[in-house]
């Protein structure tokens, strides 16, 4: 299967197949896929919850709107990302390019500055907006890359953002849960999966210049 093939058998799964599991090796593939998204300056802000127990998925299903996703789904992934960039944070993120590189940590200073000085002009909510920005590039990756591993998934902003925190134990000082992506094997009976896919005809949605 292609890539547009496996884009256009994509669709926002209703219902799951709950006797279904992805197999550990095509999650971890699908994981590294929004491990390698592109981050702004490389600073990842978020985290990547990865909600696999049966258990926790049903602690989590008052939290949804529309909870027949979260029933019947094999995996849920849960993106949070951060409100705040602080010194602690860049500091062991050049830790880490140091220790991957192999480069002295002093050789990174100006690198270091650049980023300190930009960050101590934002606002909070400029911080969070851009960092939930950064968050949605993953999805996008956890999504396509989905596709092309025949799993099928539904992206969800429908939930209360403060029942998850409280549940999943996330810093709600620091932290905001952005969204979903609800993963596993579409149900037979999903009628969903027989319609058209319809968006913008391409002279509607592209210009070229």
């Amino acid at each position: 299967m292609n890539y547009l093939e496996a884009l256009s058998r994509r669709y926002s799964v209703k219902k799951f197949n709950p006797e279904r599991r992805i197999p550990q090796d095509v999650l971890l593939n699908i994981l590294e896929a929004g491990k390698l998204a592109a981050s702004s300056q490389g600073l990842q802000p978020y985290k990547i919850f990865v909600v696999e127990s049966s258990e926790m998925k049903k602690n989590l299903i008052p939290a949804f709107y529309n909870p027949s996703q979260i029933s019947t789904c094999s995996h849920l992934i849960v993106l949070v990302s951060k409100k705040n960039v602080e010194e602690a944070y860049l500091d062991g993120y050049f830790k880490h390019i140091s220790d991957v590189r192999s480069l002295p940590v002093e050789n990174l200073d100006p690198f270091r500055k650049s980023i300190s000085k930009h960050f101590s002009s934002q606002e909070h909510q400029d911080i969070l907006n851009w960092a939930e920005k950064q968050s949605y590039i993953v999805l996008a990756n956890l999504m396509y890359a989905a596709a092309i591993e025949n799993i099928d998934t539904c992206p969800m902003e429908g939930f209360r953002q403060e029942l998850i925190e409280k549940i999943l134990n996330i810093d709600s000082e620091n932290e905001k849960v952005t969204v979903t992506l609800a993963l596993g094997y579409r149900a037979e009976d999903d009628d969903f999966q027989n319609l058209k896919k319809v968006r913008k005809p391409n002279d509607k949605l592209f210009k070229f210049i």
